[in-house]
């Protein structure tokens, strides 16, 4: 038999012990903490969701698994966004992502991102808009709704969370579909918007259904604006069944920077789709008014490019700036 020489045995042991290593740190993943980047202040919907995510995540990342929720607010979001889409691809920054939000950035201002900018994960939420007026209103149905709006000849107001996000969508779609004309009065936050229409400042909204829970004896939800009922709010008919084909929502999931590594991405989303039928976690997220909808994989991907179109379609047709 042929004896190696000397230096090809330490080239193969140097090459095998290379190879072990690497193997070793592919599988050891994660060795260290993983931030979740929200782009919003603490306490909002993204926010608990990401938060909720987190704590119950860490047990099917493994038993040293460290998962910590880190907010970078402003600019509507952008900062966040942008810090997840320009992170290192290794797995330990991943971040939120709100649709069509998110995207609608990225044509009313300059953005450093885009939607090939990220890898998608997996969708937690569906929180779709809806229609909704204060009980001190007098409007009861989404026909009388229509009815006031015409009588007001362009003067029915609509209370948005901001302009280019999911709620000033919706009224644009649902006037469209209405053939009414709706005044848009943007605020800072949902939480101002919905202030507004329980003070009658204005007439309506088309606020997420989630920012109207806790409301109920103030705000009558005349539609929600999804495919089918909510099994939280299964009396409240969607703009479908009352003759508006809208549908449109706030769709809130994890992302991380394109190019993740095939091993990381594989424990990521075996984990993330563990986790969505833990009975705990759903528990959770049901009790916090989000109950959740899981998309993961090639089905968020192609949710993202819907609502990219919707955004962009939008933008193009009534540009908010």
């Amino acid at each position: 038999m042929k004896k190696m020489k000397p230096t090809s045995v330490i080239s193969a042991l140097v090459l095998a012990t290379s190879l072990s290593a690497s193997l070793s740190f592919a599988s050891e993943y994660p060795d260290k903490t993983i931030d979740v980047v929200v782009g919003y202040s603490a306490g909002g919907g993204t926010d608990v969701m990401a938060r909720t995510i987190a704590t119950h995540l860490e047990d099917y990342l493994g038993k040293d698994a460290a998962v910590v929720v880190k907010n970078h607010p402003g600019a509507g979001g952008q900062i966040g966004f942008t810090k997840v889409a320009t992170a290192d691809a290794d797995g330990y920054t991943l971040g939120t992502m709100n649709l069509p939000a998110a995207l609608a950035l990225t044509y009313d201002r300059k953005a450093d991102y885009n939607a090939e900018s990220f890898t998608w994960l997996a969708n937690f939420v569906s929180d779709p808009n809806t229609l909704v007026v204060s009980k001190k209103s007098g409007i009861t149905s989404v026909e009388q709704l229509i009815q006031v709006a015409q009588d007001k000849h362009g003067a029915m107001t609509v209370g948005l969370a901001a302009l280019g996000g999911n709620d000033h969508f919706s009224a644009i779609q649902f006037a469209k579909a209405a053939n009414i004309k709706l005044t848009h009065i943007p605020f800072k936050g949902a939480a101002m918007a919905r202030t507004s229409i329980l003070g009658g400042h204005v007439n309506m909204g088309t606020m997420a259904f989630s920012q109207t829970v806790g409301f109920d004896d103030e705000l009558r939800v005349l539609a929600v604006l999804s495919d089918k009922r909510l099994p939280q709010a299964p009396n409240i008919p969607t703009g479908k069944e009352v003759g508006y084909n809208v549908v449109m929502g706030s769709y809130r999931g994890l992302v991380a920077p394109a190019g993740l590594p095939d091993a990381t991405l594989k424990k990521l989303r075996a984990s993330l789709d563990k986790l969505s039928t833990d009975p705990e976690f759903l528990a959770d997220m049901k009790k916090r008014g989000t109950p959740v909808q899981y998309t993961s994989g090639v089905a968020y991907e192609a949710l993202a490019e819907e609502q990219n179109a919707i955004a962009k379609k939008i933008w193009q047709e009534t540009p908010w700036k």
